[in-house]
């Protein structure tokens, strides 16, 4: 199966990935919550199905074009979890007419576009900002969190479901006490936002969350309704570096072929660049710039990440691979013995991104697995 490959390709371990969805699944129901997983890593239908068959009914997507995508491929409950954009009104309520569509809203000028230009009914979510400092009504702004609830709730077509939020600073922790504070701060701040709204009279309202850091390194989510993880599928290395994974849990890495080889400065220069890995970057113990960890191929996968080799710069097409001395002198890294023509993995720094950018997967068994056709 290497040998057919002749361009940066993902290489992806279907057993792994399993593995992972079904780890994640079983967190679900041990917290007794709902497990809506993000779709915007993997983007593809087969995949997708592998969740169906741990018994997901409902999805997270990032955009109305990848909700459509998934729409078509028979899925009814899709949350899009970006705030709404009123340009895509008309895509919206094609969406809104066929499944059971979710919106996120944090201002009363979206809620009164939607209102006015829905066809359909819409469920829709208040997005919270919590603590991570992206969108969202903040967690310490009743004013605002009232005016927005009253906006829904005085309208006809959404539906208040309950506040929703993505706790994105998990990925600057290092460690599972900093996950678990900040996790614990999340929920407590929704919980007095709901507590806020419920003495208003807006009752019934769930609180969904969704990092993959707290929801793969926490046993109890707390008093949350739903989780949304989704770079869980295939982990990457900024999840090996938090502690949500371990080298054994990466469900995908990046097949690179060898262009040229610098002994006397102990560098391989792949064909893998910024356009197949993204330029997402990870400062090293050193404080240098690391864009991936780099793994030897082997028969049935791949091996543990290289100790003293890492991706240490990145162009358009370039990626270059730095070693230490000791690391390329050791039989065990076979990194002397490297050749141009030969393949090296890279684990991407973000696989989400790298997915994105690379588009299909080949499994180990030498399968393609197709990604998100997005439709016009």
């Amino acid at each position: 199966m290497y040998a057919s490959i002749v361009k940066p390709t993902m290489l992806l371990d279907e057993g792994r990935v399993r593995a992972n969805i079904a780890r994640m699944a079983q967190k679900a129901r041990t917290n007794q919550v709902r497990f809506r997983p993000h779709f915007k890593t993997h983007q593809s239908a087969q995949i997708g199905e592998w969740f169906r068959q741990e018994g997901v009914t409902a999805i997270t997507v990032s955009s109305v074009d990848m909700a459509r995508y998934f729409a078509a491929h028979g899925w009814q409950d899709i949350t899009i979890a970006f705030p709404a954009n009123v340009r895509e009104i008309d895509k919206i309520n094609q969406l809104a007419g066929q499944i059971r569509l979710h919106l996120l809203v944090e201002s009363v000028a979206a809620v009164h576009y939607l209102e006015q230009r829905l066809t359909s009914p819409a469920a829709v979510w208040i997005e919270a900002d919590a603590g991570s400092g992206r969108s969202g009504v903040g967690w310490d702004d009743p004013g605002t969190l009232h005016e927005v609830a009253s906006a829904i709730t005085s309208g006809r077509r959404l539906q208040l479901q309950g506040l929703l939020t993505h706790a994105g600073n998990t990925y600057a922790a290092r460690t599972l006490e900093t996950v678990a504070a900040i996790h614990t701060q999340t929920v407590t701040r929704l919980e007095r936002m709901r507590s806020r709204l419920q003495e208003a009279g807006f009752l019934g309202l769930e609180l969904s969350i969704g990092d993959t850091p707290a929801c793969s390194m926490l046993e109890k989510l707390g008093d949350v309704d739903e989780m949304r993880p989704g770079n869980f599928v295939f982990y990457d290395l900024t999840q090996m570096v938090i502690g949500s994974c371990t080298a054994a849990d990466i469900g995908f890495v990046v097949a690179c072929p060898v262009v040229a080889v610098h002994s006397e400065r102990r560098e391989l220069v792949l064909y893998g660049g910024a356009v197949h890995l993204s330029k997402e970057m990870l400062p090293r113990p050193d404080g240098s710039a690391g864009y991936g960890a780099v793994v030897q191929l082997r028969a049935g996968g791949w091996s543990e990440p290289l100790a003293g080799a890492w991706l240490r710069s990145l162009s358009q097409e370039h990626g270059v691979v730095q070693a230490t001395e000791e690391a390329w002198a050791a039989e065990s890294s076979g990194l002397g013995a490297v050749a141009v023509g030969d393949l090296l993995g890279v684990i991407p720094v973000h696989s989400c991104l790298a997915a994105d950018l690379l588009k299909h997967y080949v499994t180990l068994e030498g399968e393609t697995l197709a990604m998100a056709a997005i439709p016009g």
